[in-house]
């Protein structure tokens, strides 16, 4: 039996708010690099969800058509021997001069498809319109993309439209092209609830199908929805024109997310407001079904079961993308793709698995009504300016062939986890990852992820996050495995036998090095460098970090990757002298650079002080012409980690964007905390302060890679909710260890 295809699509948007109409191929900038698709073909894909959209091909009039992008886009992808499944309309309303609730809609986007047939006879699969039924939902039931009606005849209206236009469209491609093959999309969840609401629930659980029952000629006068399309102003001669013409698609096209699955609750106390709803009947909530605790999704498995049985047609994954982790985007593909590859050993007509979004999304956040740059990364990540390969796009370029996965992947998702519950919240991290404490429970199967630093704020940062990550790590402290020593450092890679160490360990006194070099760089550079030196050996991938200490500060402009380390102190020397060591040893090290940490979980840390200082009304001293970067500890966190698991190297700038004298920094977090800094707060001279090390006047980081963490703002507004300032009594340990999930975007 034939294994399941690796499919792959770019989210390809064109929606319309109001007069404005988003685009998610400028967005992504796919609109302009012809050279993604050598880099799609490079992951071994067979099909491709690619756009021929209506209201980029013929924005302003029917007959004033550009073919250019997509001829050379179409006959590219035929060159590399990947097979377009082509869309005309992608959650949009089409061009200006229709929408969906159009009486000409249906026959206008029909003689658009056939002016797609002709230019490009030779295609053979279409999705004239993607998800007519959610397209129908968020534009003319719930409003939030044109045409913006809320009312029942509205949304019927609109689908059976888009049904039509499909119906129209695929009779008028056909006659240029019959072998021509309708793969048709839609989202494919189910809906829980309450007993109370399982009227509700069953009404959703029948609607969701609507779209290819109406396709396939399913939608007669016993169907659960007849009286309510009809009730809705659905015209009864429509209806019966599908039922005895039907056009059933060649295949099943089913979208799946992790919250395609919803729960419905009467007890609207227990949600945040922007989820209650209401039928007139009942006011409820209507939730991700895997966020609440008394709920039981179905998953991809059954999902797809449900579809087959139903149709008794070929079907295929045409969507499978999770907003999460690097590690938890991974689970989620793997998840799905064995679900399908397990339906297609049974003997079910399952086709394929599309990797979606091969380049990421923008601003889904918002439901794609605001226009805010929030990128959801893909199996290529974005954040640099050019598509760069990440462990997703590894694991795909292996997945079909059985290759080996990663370590992580033995670790089950979020969404499988006792984690999972926000309604009610669950304990923080009801699992214990830390395998050499609980032995029992993970097993040392588990590789682990090696930390050294136990006692260090970095250490301590590592663990907690990847506790709530579901990686599976071990602490050590230096008694029990001394970096600076090779028969330890083997003797601890013997044991756990990791897939990587993270090295947090170190000296990080800057004034006392200057009187203690020696201790500084048997820390700093000593130990990297034997670590460096038997993970090359092993083979074990490596983290290790390093300060913007190491530049002299004569740049007055935001150091990259490409300047050299010109370190004025002690401090510095040894961190410059690490990175040289680490990297002639083992190349393929990954080497972090950040700057003047602050975070949620401990009060060592500028910020806090300067706060601290200020809500006791407090003189508070802080330089006003030394200008840093600063770096707020789980971003640096998550996202050294996600470096980390793609197996990148070399040399990495990691922190917020945005540049602040000390003094300025300490203003603005007083500010966004609701302070008057000015009674308090003395921006002095760095002299004044006197610090024995030398330091640069500008240690400012960037980076001229794809590391980019989010502002410093929107670092500090985060601070701020954690900490839940004004400054709080020190808390017992035991309460320290306390941390809201939000913080580490673990969940999607």
């Amino acid at each position: 039996m034939a294994n399941i295809e690796l499919w792959g699509g770019v989210e390809c948007t064109v929606n319309r708010v109001g007069e404005q109409y988003f685009d998610q191929l400028a967005q992504s900038g796919h609109a302009r690099r012809l050279s993604d698709l050598d880099l799609f073909a490079e992951l071994g894909i067979k099909k491709i969800r690619y756009p021929v959209l209506w209201e980029s091909v013929a924005p302003d009039h029917p007959e004033q058509k550009n073919w250019d992008w997509a001829t050379e886009r179409l006959n590219r992808l035929r060159e590399l021997t990947i097979e377009p499944i082509v869309g005309l309309l992608h959650h949009g309303s089409g061009p200006r001069y229709t929408h969906l609730i159009d009486e000409d809609f249906p026959h206008k986007f029909a003689q658009y498809a056939r002016a797609v047939a002709r230019q490009f006879p030779w295609v053979t699969y279409y999705t004239p319109i993607n998800e007519p039924l959610t397209t129908a939902r968020f534009s003319a039931l719930y409003g939030l993309w044109y045409p913006h009606t809320r009312d029942d005849a509205s949304f019927v209206k609109a689908l059976l439209n888009q049904i039509q236009g499909t119906k129209l469209a695929m009779e008028a491609i056909r006659e240029i092209n019959p072998s021509a093959q309708l793969v048709q999309t839609d989202d494919l969840g189910y809906s829980h609830s309450t007993p109370a609401l399982q009227y509700q629930a069953d009404f959703e659980n029948h609607r969701r199908w609507l779209t290819w029952d109406l396709l396939c000629g399913k939608v007669n006068q016993q169907h659960p929805l007849w009286n309510y399309l009809l009730k809705a102003k659905a015209p009864e001669t429509l209806l019966l024109e599908l039922l005895e013409n039907p056009c059933p698609p060649n295949v099943i096209g089913v979208n799946y997310y992790v919250t395609s699955e919803r729960y419905l609750d009467e007890h609207i106390a227990d949600y945040p407001w922007h989820t209650h709803g209401s039928n007139q009947k009942h006011r409820y909530a209507d939730v991700e079904a895997v966020r609440v605790q008394a709920a039981s999704p179905l998953g991809a498995q059954k999902i797809l079961e449900q579809a087959c049985s139903r149709y008794n047609l070929p079907v295929a994954i045409t969507e499978a993308h999770l907003c999460c982790t690097r590690e938890e985007q991974m689970r989620w593909f793997t998840e799905v793709w064995d679900a399908a590859s397990l339906l297609k050993e049974q003997g079910k007509n399952v086709l394929g698995v599309t990797a979606w979004t091969l380049l990421g999304a923008y601003d889904w956040n918002s439901l794609l009504t605001q226009n805010r740059g929030h990128y959801e990364m893909g199996v290529y990540d974005l954040r640099g300016g050019e598509p760069a390969r990440t462990a997703v796009s590894e694991l795909l370029t292996g997945i079909a062939s059985g290759a080996e996965r990663h370590p992580l992947l033995q670790v089950p998702g979020w969404w499988n986890r006792a984690c999972r519950s926000v309604y009610p919240p669950s304990a923080e991290c009801p699992e214990v990852w830390d395998i050499s404490l609980n032995k029992s429970k993970q097993g040392s199967k588990l590789q682990p992820l090696l930390i050294t630093g136990a006692t260090g704020t970095l250490g301590r940062a590592f663990a907690r996050v990847c506790d709530i990550r579901g990686i599976p790590y071990v602490l050590l402290s230096r008694q029990q495995m001394d970096i600076t020593n090779e028969d330890s450092v083997r003797k601890a890679l013997t044991q756990y036998k990791p897939w990587a160490v993270a090295n947090t360990a170190g000296y990080v006194r800057v004034d006392q090095a200057e009187q203690e070099p020696g201790a500084c760089f048997r820390e700093n550079t000593l130990g990297p460098a034997v670590l460096a030196k038997i993970c090359q050996e092993e083979q074990v991938q490596l983290v290790t970090f390093s300060s913007d200490l190491v530049f002299g500060g004569e740049k007055m402009v935001v150091y990259t990757e490409q300047d050299t380390p010109q370190p004025l102190n002690v401090y510095g020397r040894s961190k410059a002298e690490a990175e040289a060591q680490v990297l002639a040893a083992m190349p393929t090290a990954l080497v972090i650079r950040t700057s003047a940490f602050f975070g949620p979980w401990d009060e060592h840390n500028f910020v806090y002080h300067a706060l601290k200082a200020m809500v006791r009304q407090e003189p508070f001293e802080a330089a006003a012409d030394q200008f840093i970067t600063p770096t707020y500890v789980p971003d640096l966190v998550n996202t050294t980690l996600d470096l980390l698991i793609d197996a990148e190297s070399g040399i990495w700038h990691l922190a917020n964007r945005g540049t602040y004298s000390w003094a300025e920094f300490a203003a603005l977090a007083a500010n966004m905390a609701g302070l008057d800094p000015k009674p308090w707060l003395e921006a002095v001279p760095s002299a004044k302060i006197g610090q024995p090390a030398a330091r640069p006047m500008f240690s400012g980081l960037g980076t001229v890679k794809r590391g980019v963490l989010p502002t410093v703002e929107d670092a500090l507004q985060r601070f701020l909710h954690a900490t839940q300032f004004p400054v709080r009594p020190s808390l017992p340990p035991q309460e320290e260890e306390v941390v809201d999930q939000s913080l580490l975007s673990a969940g999607a």
